[in-house]
C-alpha cells in the first residue's frame, strides 16, 4: 500500500514539475513587452479612473496616447489632469499638447421647488434613473430635473450637491473636472459640458422640455416656451422642437446679459448672475 502511495505521490509531482517547466517556457515565448513610457504615463495621470477621456480608465489612457500618432494624440484629453497633465504626456512621447478651453459641467434645468412646485407625491425607491421609468417628476414636467440625486451619487470629485432650497443639483465649479459623470448618469440628459467662457462668462437655456410653451409653463414658470426673442438678438441660436438652445461658442461677454434679460421666463442664465452690476 505504501509502495502505491510514493508511486502515485511521484506520479503527480512529476506532473506538476513537467507542466511548472512547461508554463514558465510558454510565459517567455510569449512574454508581451511593456513600453517603459507607459508607467511614466501612468505616473503623470490623477489615477481618478473616472472615465471621463472615454477610456475604461487611466492605464487604457496611457495605452491609447503611447500608441496614437501625434495627429491622434491631439484629440485626446484627460479631464481631471487638464492642459498640464496632458503637456506631460507629450513631454514624454516627443508631442506636442493642444490646449484646450477650460470646461465645466452645467444644469440645464431651473425646475427648482419654486418655479416648478410639487404636484405629486413620490414614494418609490430613491433613483432618479428609476423613477423617471415610472413617473414624470415631482413638478409634473416630464423633461425636467428629478430631485433624486443620482448625479450627485456619481460624482467623484464631490463636485455636486442638492440645494435644499431649490431642490436642484448645484456644480461646485472649483472642484469639477468635467468628467462627464453627472451627464452620463442623468436620464434625462440635464448636464452639459461647456467651456468656462472668459472670466466665468457662460450663456445658456436652463431647460429641457420640448412641451409647448403654455403647458411647459403650467409645469414650470422658468421653462422655455420657444418665443424666439433669443434667437432674434443673436442668429446663431436655434429654436426646435419647442425649445431654443444656445451654442457654446455664443459670445457670452458680448450677449449673455441681454439674452437673459430677453428671455420672458427667465430660462435662459447668464453667469455670473452680477457680472455686469
Amino acid at each position: 500500500m505504501d509502495h502505491v502511495i510514493l508511486t502515485s505521490m511521484a506520479v503527480l509531482g512529476g506532473i506538476a514539475l513537467i507542466s511548472a517547466i512547461i508554463l514558465y517556457l510558454a510565459s517567455k515565448k510569449f512574454a508581451v513587452s511593456e513600453d517603459a513610457r507607459i508607467l511614466e504615463i501612468d505616473a503623470v495621470l490623477p489615477q481618478a479612473n473616472c472615465g471621463g477621456c472615454g477610456r475604461a480608465g487611466c492605464h487604457d489612457f496611457a495605452n491609447a496616447c503611447l500608441a496614437a500618432s501625434e495627429e491622434e494624440f491631439g484629440n485626446l484629453n484627460c479631464p481631471v489632469g487638464g492642459h498640464p497633465v496632458m503637456n506631460k504626456i507629450a513631454a514624454i512621447l516627443g508631442y506636442a499638447a493642444v490646449e484646450r478651453e477650460p470646461t465645466v459641467s452645467v444644469l440645464r434645468c431651473n425646475g427648482t421647488c419654486e418655479n416648478a412646485p410639487a404636484k405629486i407625491m413620490y414614494d418609490g425607491v430613491s433613483s432618479c434613473r428609476i423613477a423617471n421609468h415610472i413617473s414624470s417628476g415631482l413638478s409634473g414636467c416630464p423633461d425636467g430635473c428629478l430631485r433624486l440625486g443620482d448625479c450627485v451619487k456619481a460624482c467623484p470629485f464631490d463636485a455636486l450637491h442638492i440645494d435644499e432650497a431649490t431642490g436642484i443639483p448645484v456644480v461646485n465649479e472649483e472642484k469639477c473636472t468635467s468628467c462627464g459623470a453627472c451627464v452620463r448618469i442623468c436620464p434625462r440628459q440635464l448636464f452639459e459640458i461647456r467651456p468656462r467662457g472668459k472670466n466665468g462668462r457662460r450663456v445658456y437655456v436652463a431647460c429641457r422640455n420640448t412641451q409647448k410653451g403654455a403647458v411647459a409653463r403650467k409645469n414650470c414658470k422658468a421653462a422655455c416656451i420657444a418665443c424666439g426673442k433669443c434667437a432674434k438678438i443673436c442668429p446663431e441660436i436655434t429654436v426646435e422642437n419647442n425649445l431654443s438652445y444656445i451654442p457654446p461658442a455664443i459670445d457670452a461677454e458680448r450677449f449673455g446679459t441681454e439674452l437673459a434679460k430677453a428671455c420672458p421666463t427667465g430660462a435662459i442664465v447668464a453667469t455670473p448672475e452680477n457680472a455686469d452690476e
